[in-house]
């Protein structure tokens, strides 16, 4: 509507002007060179109009013919550019849907078209990947460096690749310069940090972190959990040939982590390795009686092994003084009764397991750590085979019995460690019930048992709850048939051959 209403205003001003030239006519003479030319005024614009008209038209037609070539050799750049974007955006494609034929296809395609800029390179290293030719991608990917746009994209590429190959040194160099590229990118650092754990290089991996932390890339409280980690693998590998300075960095892990019961327990070593066994027993009896960690199966072997030589029967009364700071806790009942079973007290042991027995009876069924202590004090005691044979069946079935274990991939470990040895995951062993506890098959023990009513199988796993699960492709565990349970009777008192069930 407006652009009418300009036409409309122009043709308005055009016919005014006409009308006003017309009402004024004028004369014009021009003598030039021996010629006159006398016309109107009218006429003479109208005639200045056509020259300038024709002049324009002799200048773009100049310009045409002049400058044709170059407008036809840019059209064809334009084309051929279109083209090749085109073949980029089908290679990305082909790339995402599997296609490795013609995600190779339309990459030689971009790349004629478009020689190498930055997502030509990519689509070609994505497809030599596809392609499984790691060679090629390994070109373009080093191409990619010599491009400041692409660095940090083809020190990725290669990183990886050295991870697939399994070459670590070479990962942890391209990790180090993509950190140095884009220091506040977070997966340079994380990439750093699991090379320099996998590689035992924890110093350097704390000096990652404390950057990391700085650049706010990890949290203050994720960053002190896993310095306590680093400073322990440290001090493991320092106890032998350092035990001070050991010494000194199991205190900043504990200082960092004080639930770190490996940290408390390799404290303690040292500090008995040092000839300062008194701290050692005042370190373990703090941590036993504390909420953090509180009683643990770990803390207990480092109480035992502060008088390797002791006799059973001192070192059962000494246990009994760490138990007496928590009596009602699971793990200082089952010290106790360990240590009493060793000793030949049998009165002390019952006491101390009949309550753990009772309380896991309520929940579910005892454990297999309790079944095995209560098939050793039945046999030490009584001397009944029987009986003890019957929770050594009952273990087999029992509940899990905590250990070491992955959060990210769920393998059980024998001890704790930094870094998990089955998927490489940083800080993430804990101590938990496993999911999948691998017990000895000692149902078999029990020869006089028949299969379990209903023709119920119990699958029986070798080993213990805390060793390396099996590797991939590993002979699958058979399946046994589970001992007859023994008949429940009321009774006051534990007995084997009553709670089992």
């Amino acid at each position: 509507m407006l652009r009418i209403l300009g036409y409309i205003v122009a043709i308005g001003l055009l016919v005014a002007g006409a009308v006003w030239l017309a009402d004024r006519p004028g004369h014009v003479t021009i003598d030039w060179l021996g010629w006159r030319l006398e016309a109107s005024t009218g006429v003479l614009l109208v005639a200045l109009l056509i020259a300038v008209a024709a002049i324009l038209a002799v200048v773009r037609l100049w310009d045409a013919i002049w400058h044709a070539p170059r407008r036809m050799l840019r059209a064809r750049a334009e084309r051929r550019r279109n083209a090749g974007y085109r073949a980029l955006s089908k290679g990305m494609v082909a790339v995402a849907a599997g296609d490795a034929a013609e995600a190779r296809r339309q990459a030689r395609t971009a790349h004629g078209m478009l020689g190498e800029p930055p997502l030509t390179l990519l689509l070609a290293a994505q497809a030599a990947q596809l392609n499984g030719d790691e060679t090629a991608a390994q070109r373009y990917f080093t191409a990619m460096l010599e491009r400041p746009e692409m660095r940090f994209l083809g020190l990725r590429g290669l990183l990886n690749q050295a991870l697939a190959r399994g070459d670590h040194e070479a990962a942890l160099d391209f990790a180090r310069r993509a950190q140095r590229e884009r220091p506040d990118a977070a997966w340079p650092s994380e990439a750093l940090i699991g090379m320099q754990v996998r590689l035992a290089q924890w110093s350097g991996a704390a000096e990652t972190i404390n950057q990391a932390t700085g650049q706010k890339l990890i949290d203050k409280p994720a960053a002190r959990r896993q310095l306590g980690a680093l400073f322990l693998e440290e001090a493991r590998e320092r106890a032998a040939s350092d035990p001070a300075r050991a010494l000194e960095l199991a205190q900043a892990a504990l200082k960092r982590r004080p639930d770190l019961v490996p940290a408390i327990a390799l404290e303690a070593a040292l500090l008995q390795k040092l000839g300062r066994g008194r701290e050692a027993r005042k370190l373990i009896e703090q941590a036993w009686a504390g909420s953090q960690p509180g009683p643990h199966p770990l803390l207990a072997a480092s109480y035992a092994a502060l008088e390797p030589d002791e006799q059973p029967l001192v070192r059962a009364r000494r246990f009994e003084t760490l138990a007496a700071s928590a009596p009602h806790h699971r793990e200082s009942r089952l010290a106790l009764a360990e240590t009493a079973i060793a000793a030949g007290l049998w009165g002390p042991a019952r006491n101390a397991l009949e309550p753990v027995v009772r309380e896991e009876e309520r929940a579910a069924t005892p454990s297999a750590r309790v079944c095995r202590l209560m098939a050793s004090l039945e046999e030490g005691e009584h001397g009944d085979t029987t009986a003890a044979r019957r929770w050594l069946g009952a273990a087999a079935r029992g509940a899990a019995d905590p250990g070491w274990a992955c959060s990210a991939c769920g393998a059980a470990l024998a001890d704790w460690q930094a870094r998990c040895p089955h998927c490489d995951a940083f800080d993430r062993v804990e101590w938990r019930t496993t999911t999948s506890p691998r017990l000895r098959a000692i149902a078999a023990m029990a020869p006089e048992a028949g299969p379990a009513a209903g023709g119920a199988e119990l699958l029986v796993l070798e080993g213990r709850p805390g060793e390396p699960a099996p590797a991939t492709g590993e002979t699958r565990p058979e399946r046994r048939p589970a001992a007859a349970a023994p008949e429940m009777k009321p009774a006051p008192q534990v007995d084997a051959a009553r709670l089992v069930n």
